[in-house]
This record gives C-alpha cells, structure tokens and sequence, in this order.
C-alpha cells in the first residue's frame, strides 16, 4: 500500500527526530488523514518492538487492521476484543487492559505510540503514566509518540513544550516535549482526500448559551446547561424538525446533545416525526452501544444521537450531516465532533456541519492555547515587537477584519528551538505585572517576580491596606469617555453610580505627547504590542476612543485640591469587584 505524501512525511519527521534526539514528540494530523496508516508504517520500519495505544476498541481494531496491511500482523491486547496477546513485534493495546496487567509487558519495546495522545494526563497514578513508567524500567531509552488531531487540553493548553514552527507550547503543564509535524485541515480538503465541510449556525432556531461560564479548567456543567436548555424547549422542536427536513437527502446524521435528558428528549422527538434514530450515552452497555454503531454504519439508521460519547474512535464515513446541539469551551471538543463528518466516502463531496449552540469557532483557524475570554472572541496574528514571531492570540476585529482587542500576555516565539536544546521563550510581554522592588516584568498573575525573586504583592492585600488608611478611595469603573476640551484630552471615568473622576492630558508639546502616551495611551491600549498611532491632537484620541480600554479599578487618595490616582487595574479579578465595596465619587 503506498502512503499519501503528508503521511510520509509524518513517518519521515519522526524517523529523522528520534535518530538525534530522545525526546518525546507528537504529530498532528486532522481527523480523517489516516493517522492508523502513518503509526503503521512507523510500526514496519522500526528496528525493535513496538507497542501502539490507544483508548477505545474500535481504534484498536482499526489500527490492528492497518498494522496488518503494512508489515507483520500484530497481536492484540484488548479486553473488549477478547485478545490479551503482547507476544508480537508490534502490539496494539488498550490503555486500560495494558494499564491492569503491567506483568504482560515485561519484554523491551523501542518505540511506545500513542493514538490519540491529548488524553495522556500528566497524573502520576493515571493508567497512562503507570504503563510509561514500567515500560521505561524495561528501556530507559524508550521512544515516545503520540498523534493527535487536537493538542490541547481545556484547563492544561498545549500538550507539547515547544512547537517545531518556533513556538513555545506549555512549559509546565504539557504530556510531551516536542511537535514535530503539525498537518493543517484545509490542504486535505483543497486534494479531496476529506469532504469539504460547511458550517451554518442554526438555521430554524438557535440555542443561547451566552450566558454560561465554563467552570476553572473545565468545560461547561451539565447543571448551567440544564437551566438554560429549560426555559427553550420550543427551540429544541424546532431544531429536530429542521434536520428531518435536511435529512431526507442525506446519508447518516450524527447529533450531540448536551446532557442526557437533551438526548431523550431530541431521540424523542425524531421518533415522533417517523424517523429510525439510535441514541449513545456513557452509560450505553457495551452490546446495545455494538448494535447501534453497526445498525448505524449499515445506515439502517439515519440519525445517531450521542452526548459526548462519538467524539473520538468512531469512524463512519457515510456521515454527511453533523447537528451541534450543545456548547463547549474546548475548541479541540469542537473540532473532534466535527471531525466524524469530514472522511470521505463515494456519493459524497462535502458535510454539512450546523452549530445550533453558537460556538462560534473556525475550523480552519489555528487552535489557541487557552480557553476562549469572551463569546466574540476569534484568534488574532499579534507579531511580537522584539522578535517578530507572529503570535496566534484570542482577540475582537471589527468588520473590516481589523483587530481592535487581543487577549495575549506573552510572546510565543521560541529563540532556541534546537532539537536537542531546552525551549528558550522571547521574553517580550504585551501585558505585565510589573515588579514595585526591581522593576521587572512578570506575568500578570505571578506570585513572585522572575527577576529578583521578590514576593509580588497581592492586589487584594495591597487594596486592603490601603484603603485601611484615611482619605483613600476605590473606583470601581463602569464607563470611560474621552472628550476634546479646548485642544485637551479629558478623560472621564464613571463608576457604578454615575459619579465621575477626571483626567486631563495637554498635547501640545513633545514632553506632554510621551506622558500622554506613559500614563494613558500605552496602559489603555486595547492592542499591545502593536504600534498605536502618532496622535498629536485630542479630537484623533476622540475618535479612537474604542481602542482603549478602561480599567476595572483606580485607586485614589483625596488632596486638598481633589482627588490623585495612584494606581489603575485593567487585569484585575478579586473580592473588590463586589460593588458593595464601593462608595464615594472622585472629582
């Protein structure tokens, strides 16, 4: 079988990174490329044994088949198939089955390759680290692979330290060291190797979900998701209406819902509307889950309503119509549903994807290494102004596809990116959390400053002591308005009652532009990093006023004259957001 020239060159990054390095790598390929052809191909070229791991059944199999196809047929360790056999040069294991019977595999393997790799968790006592650990005991020099079509973990980031394109991943937080092949989605799609996805909100009705927050490092709980999906139901009869009206032309329809009770109630109403649906949760068994997912793929059903259950491991090639009903915070959840819609499959050239939550992601966008700030937000190219790496931040444009606000703190280029060498990240910092003892930069949540290794005051411990003392005020903001006084810029801060706190900034000499630009323009700006305008008089700041932000709070100290700022907030989360802090005005 001849491989695809983007799975050969997979196979080759990661045969020429293991002849000169030792660290463990990933390779990213989107749903669909062929990932069981490319580890089964590295399978038949290595020189010792191989152990390939997964977490389902069916990619077992799957990549059992592959294996097969390619070199020696391999033998397989799997409770679900009812095979535990790790005598072959290559085995294909469950992480699971592997994990309880650690005595099994005891032999020496030279490459360990994981199949969808984003689920390694970093936990000590995690299936996935025990195994890694024993493994290692036998071989210390064991080679470490995993493929994914998602490297991010909501909560975690990126799975790798440093990416072969120059940028650094997560430094502390991460399961590998080193991407060394990253395959995009849209030049498979452009060959025709996948069907061309075409993504629609909802059409009929939509879902609101804006008001939900995804808990710390998590997604969103099933319990927000309730209390708003119960004041729609009519949205949901609507929705599943719509798509037995699109389904009538269309092959199989995968639909995710978003709780349990969600899937009731949609696989409900199909079956009001004279439609064969099967619906999968976690707590399918094992024999009727067999006997869907078959009725399925031999589209004795048309439509298969699941809650995160055929995210991963499904392959059904047929699917042509893929419903979102259910929100995420997690881009990589996103892709991965809509992954099970785009392989090709004869009598079909594209799939139609419709988001009824409004997720609002882009599939052709680079993943972003943190979670989404806000509901609007879409990932922005911020060059850094040090060493020109064109960072990928979450950020607002405006209808011209112009930026108007980025989220990023640090700049993502690597300056020492060498195979074997530890990731030196650039140092520039678009937002910081500057150093009151030496004046060095940090990160805007660190503890301890980077530079000195002082202890960097709490700003709620710092807010607490000062507004202790007599004569001090917080001002919790509210709006910010900028207006032309006679050639000087005014800025007027109003908090929760409307109370005002003015600033006034003069322009018309060089010294008065630079602390124009120190005190107001640079800590206000929307987009740092990016070089803001030569503005020499106030009506050009009037009319860019949308390009600053206000800060959520300012600390002030009464003069006999009125009152002086001492300190602005603009990254601040803590107790004093609470307005019942708050009291005064400021003029």
């Amino acid at each position: 079988m001849q491989l695809r020239d983007y799975q050969q060159q997979a196979v080759d990054a990661a045969v020429a990174h293991f002849k000169q390095s030792n660290q463990s790598a990933v390779m990213v390929l989107p749903t669909g490329a062929g990932k069981s052809l490319v580890l089964a191909e590295l399978a038949r070229v290595a020189k010792g044994r191989v152990l390939i791991l997964t977490h389902v059944k069916e990619l077992v199999a799957q990549n059992a088949e592959k294996v097969s196809l390619l070199t020696a047929t391999g033998s397989i360790f799997a409770a679900g198939l009812n095979q535990k056999d790790s005598s072959a040069k290559t085995v294909i294991a469950s992480v699971q089955s592997a994990g309880r019977n650690l005595d099994q595999f005891n032999q020496t393997f030279s490459l360990l390759i994981i199949d969808e790799c984003h689920r390694v968790s970093l936990s000590e006592d995690s299936q996935y680290q025990l195994l890694f650990s024993h493994l290692r005991l036998q071989n210390p020099a064991l080679k470490v692979l995993g493929l994914t079509a998602t490297p991010y973990r909501l909560g975690t980031g990126w799975i790798y330290q440093s990416h072969y394109h120059g940028r650094i991943g997560s430094t502390e937080q991460a399961s590998f060291e080193r991407c060394i092949f990253d395959l995009p989605l849209r030049p498979l799609i452009n060959k025709g190797y996948l069907a061309k996805p075409v993504l629609l909100d909802g059409l009929s009705a939509q879902y609101d979900f804006s008001s939900l927050q995804p808990l710390s490092g998590m997604d969103y709980s099933d319990q927000q998701i309730e209390s708003v999906l119960g004041k729609m139901g009519r949205a949901t009869r609507l929705i599943v209406g719509q798509l037995c009206q699109l389904a009538v032309n269309k092959q199989g329809v995968i639909i995710f819902a978003a709780t349990v009770r969600h899937a009731n109630e949609v696989l409900g109403l199909l079956q009001d509307n004279g439609q064969q649906a099967g619906l999968l949760t976690a707590t399918t068994a094992n024999a009727e889950r067999d006997q869907l997912i078959t009725a399925f793929k031999a589209k004795q059903l048309k439509f298969l309503v699941n809650v995160a259950v055929l995210t991963t491991g499904f392959d059904a090639p047929h699917v042509d119509l893929i419903a979102i009903l259910r929100p995420t915070a997690s881009v990589s959840l996103f892709q991965q549903m809509v992954g099970r819609g785009l392989r090709s499959a004869p009598d079909k050239t594209q799939c139609l994807i419709i988001d009824y939550a409004a997720n609002g992601y882009d599939l052709f966008y680079p993943e972003v290494g943190s979670p989404r700030p806000a509901s609007k937000a879409v990932p922005v190219q911020v060059p850094c102004p040090d060493c020109r790496f064109a960072n990928v931040f979450w950020g607002l444009v405006d209808n011209d596809g112009d930026i108007i606000e980025h989220y990023g703190r640090r700049c993502q280029g690597l300056v020492e990116h060498s195979v074997n060498a530890i990731p030196k990240q650039c140092n520039y910092r678009f937002r910081a959390r500057i150093c009151p003892d030496c004046g060095g930069e940090n990160d805007i949540a660190a503890r301890v400053c980077q530079h000195c290794q002082s202890q960097l005051i709490d700003p709620d411990k710092r807010l607490k002591e000062v507004l202790s003392k007599q004569h001090h005020h917080l001002f919790r903001c509210q709006q910010m308005l900028l207006s032309d006084q006679q050639g000087v810029l005014q800025v007027q801060y109003l908090d929760i009652d409307g109370n005002p706190f003015y600033r006034h900034f003069k322009l018309d000499t060089a010294a008065q532009r630079r602390a124009l630009y120190a005190l107001f323009v640079h800590p206000h700006n929307r987009t740092p990093g990016l070089k803001p305008k030569n503005y020499q008089t106030a009506g050009e700041l009037v009319a860019d006023q949308d390009k600053f932000r206000m800060p959520q709070l300012i600390l002030l100290k009464k003069q006999a004259k009125g009152w002086q700022q001492l300190d602005s907030f603009f990254d601040y989360s803590g107790r004093y957001h609470n307005p019942a802090t708050f009291s005064g005005s400021a003029d």
